[in-house]
């Protein structure tokens, strides 16, 4: 579907808010009350980390039983590799060069409304208990909001240990929640913090100092709890409960931390297997050097790293556990639509790489799960391919709320409905707009094409070649497929950097 002009979303987001649809979901749903929306959101959760899906290390009993209990999408994309724009996305229902929020310090244009905007209107209250990375201070239409912030001042003190943990400001992890709070006078924990022996930006991993019940992951759940009982039976409700975990820092809490060691976890069977002289600069580049973790090449300090990122993901799930048993404690499952997913994946060392920021699919893949009462079969699976752009009409559409025009993502209720259904349409996504490491993704069937603007473009077959690991985009056999793909992409979006 194309995308919107600017000209063309303003109208019909403008247009959107000019009668309030207060009366739309009580008349769709006159036998009861409005479904409400639990959408849990965590960030860098790599994909293939479940219980359920036979990863070894991933402790995600939680997860797993809400995957049981309602349908999984099995090939869920984001529309961007990075946490910002991403998360634009999913509040907007837009891709990057449509919402404008080209990366994580660009805040988001005030002019399009999120789905926080749409469901008060409706007469819900919104609520967002947890981290958003909107950049500035804009609320974004939501009614209810607790954030980092919140959570610095229940610490106190104990503020301290988490900006050691950090060793440095970073906007990502919360500190400063806000970058422009810092940039008249800098950081003030420059001689105040006691630094560790990290060489680069981000710590290897080790058991956080920080109680367990302190952790912001505990402080969302205890906090999403509190909202469920102070306003679940009152209003209906459309709440975001989003976690920062298992994002860095990469320190668990004690107890968590325990459960694994280096001696514990493998390297991934790609790690050190990548041909270098076959994937674009950028790749190989991030291979050669992490700047983020320069002692990273030591594979005992990599397996470190694996395991605390599992340690991260359980006590994430244990939190998610929270909420979930509190919605169920409150009798207010049946009417409740139950969603999680992540902002991006984590490579974890697949292909020699960590963080997030390309296309391989455990950085640009993503958990999706959903839970619909009187919906979703038990342990349903969807094989179609699908982008976190269709979540916004996919939410309103199950509360009976009218969809906007100019949206970049059909809903996904017909997938919700028939997860065998099948569907040839493209997904695609977006990273470093606007600059000349500029890259784009489009997934169409069982082929994934990338095109940078200044590098050597990937294609891979993901049904023979599911690790990515073969670039076909070269090979004179499949250059008809690769320049098909690449028309697609620049007829979707074409970048500035090719006009003229």
């Amino acid at each position: 579907m194309r995308g919107p002009t600017r000209r063309e979303f303003l109208s019909t987001s403008t247009a959107g808010f000019a009668v309030p649809q207060v009366s739309a979901p009580v008349r769709a749903q006159a036998a009861g009350r409005p479904k409400n929306i639990l959408f849990l959101l965590s960030d860098q959760h790599k994909p293939g980390a479940l219980g359920l899906l036979g990863d070894p290390h991933a402790r995600t009993a939680n997860l797993d039983a809400l995957a049981q209990s309602g349908l999984r999408f099995e090939q869920a994309y984001c529309a961007n590799p990075v946490c910002t724009p991403s998360r634009a996305s999913l509040l907007t229902g837009l891709y990057t060069h449509n919402h404008r929020t080209w990366n994580n310090a660009v805040p988001w244009p005030f002019e399009i409304k999120t789905l926080a905007h749409h469901f008060s209107r409706a007469g819900y209250i919104s609520a967002l208990i947890g981290k958003m990375h909107f950049v500035d201070a804009q609320t974004h239409g939501f009614d209810y909001r607790l954030d980092f912030n919140d959570w610095f001042q229940y610490l106190g003190p104990k503020s301290k240990l988490y900006a050691e943990e950090l060793s440095r400001a970073n906007s990502g992890s919360g500190q400063p929640q806000i970058d422009d709070l810092w940039r008249d006078f800098g950081d003030p924990w420059i001689g105040v913090r006691e630094l560790d022996d990290r060489q680069g930006s981000v710590h290897m991993g080790r058991a956080s100092k920080i109680p367990e019940r302190d952790h912001f992951e505990s402080f969302v759940a205890r906090e999403t709890v509190r909202f469920l009982k102070r306003f679940g039976k009152q209003h209906p409700f459309f709440l975001i409960s989003s976690y920062l975990k298992p994002h860095d820092p990469f320190m668990p809490p004690e107890g968590f931390a325990r459960m694994f060691s280096a001696s514990s976890v493998q390297l991934p069977g790609t790690y050190g297997k990548v041909d270098l002289n076959k994937v674009p600069r950028e790749i190989r580049n991030r291979i050669e050097l992490d700047r983020g973790n320069p002692e990273i090449k030591d594979p005992d300090l990599a397996g470190q790293r694996i395991a605390m990122y599992y340690g991260n993901v359980a006590h994430l799930d244990h939190c998610l556990g929270q909420v979930l048993e509190a919605l169920r404690a409150l009798d207010l499952e049946k009417d409740t639509v139950v969603l999680y997913s992540s902002d991006h994946g984590e490579m974890l060392g697949e292909h020699g790489l960590w963080h997030k920021f390309v296309f391989y699919e455990p950085s640009v893949g993503v958990p999706l799960i959903f839970r619909v009462p009187g919906l979703t079969q038990g342990g349903a699976v969807c094989r179609t391919p699908v982008s976190q752009v269709s979540l916004f009409a996919t939410l309103l559409e199950l509360c009976g709320l009218s969809v906007p025009s100019g949206l970049d993502g059909d809903s996904l209720l017909p997938l919700l409905r028939d997860p065998g259904r099948r569907t040839d349409a493209p997904v695609y996504a977006e990273f470093a707009l606007r600059t000349p490491n500029a890259r784009y993704m489009i997934r169409r069937g069982e082929w994934k094409y990338s095109f940078y603007v200044n590098d050597m473009p990937e294609l891979y077959n993901l049904r023979q070649d599911p690790l990515e690991m073969n670039n076909l985009a070269l090979e004179p056999e499949h250059r008809t497929r690769a320049e098909e793909l690449k028309a697609d992409i620049l007829a979707w979006y074409r970048p500035p950097e090719l006009m003229g």
